[in-house]
């Protein structure tokens, strides 16, 4: 199989879970957000198995894939930032491919810029939904971090479970083991 199939084919199952896991929500927000079944995860591991730029591109589709499932818009620059935008920033998680404990710092960090890009939009597109009293930046700032935030936090405690981390540390190796084996072979 070439190396971009392979690729293909990763990015494409991690895209097939991660939208069937945004559809087990534990628990759905009255104004949009939902906390899912690990959908996050699946979403941040392309970039985190093939680095950001495919990443981000995995995460862009997985956004749109998003959009097509459940419209919301109200502008083309909103669309953006929910969808294409707080998506593609899983990708993030590929700059902490190689290192220590990448796994959890990279999808954490895949949720922070996905929380940047909501909290981005909520604030300019949403702020009139903001509870009493409450300034539009910190309403979207709190709204946000508690379905994105507690997400995140599960998800973490699940990534530092022996077996889900040797588990995801195996798929990652067979996903470059042909692209890493090649370079050697080249490199010699």
């Amino acid at each position: 199989m070439s190396k971009n199939v392979k690729v293909l084919v990763y990015c494409s199952v991690c895209i097939a879970i991660a939208t069937i896991a945004s559809m087990i929500k534990l628990f759905e927000f009255p104004t949009g957000g939902a906390i899912t079944l690990c959908s996050m995860l699946f979403a941040a591991l392309p970039g985190f198995f093939f680095g950001p730029t495919i990443g981000i591109a995995s995460g862009v589709a997985y956004g749109i894939l998003q959009f097509i499932i459940e419209p919301y818009m109200l502008t083309p620059v909103q669309v953006v930032l929910d969808y294409v935008f707080a998506f593609g920033a899983f990708g993030v998680s590929g700059f902490f491919a190689s290192k220590k404990n990448g796994l959890l710092y990279g999808f954490l960090a895949a949720c922070a810029a996905r929380w940047f890009f909501s909290f981005l939009s909520g604030w300019v597109f949403f702020g009139e939904y903001a509870w009493s009293g409450w300034n539009p930046a910190a309403y979207s700032a709190v709204y946000n971090i508690i379905y994105i935030g507690a997400e995140a936090l599960v998800t973490g405690i699940l990534l530092e479970v022996p077996a889900m981390k040797h588990a995801l540390m195996n798929i990652k190796a067979s996903a470059v083991e042909n692209r890493n084996s090649r370079i050697s072979a080249n490199a010699v």
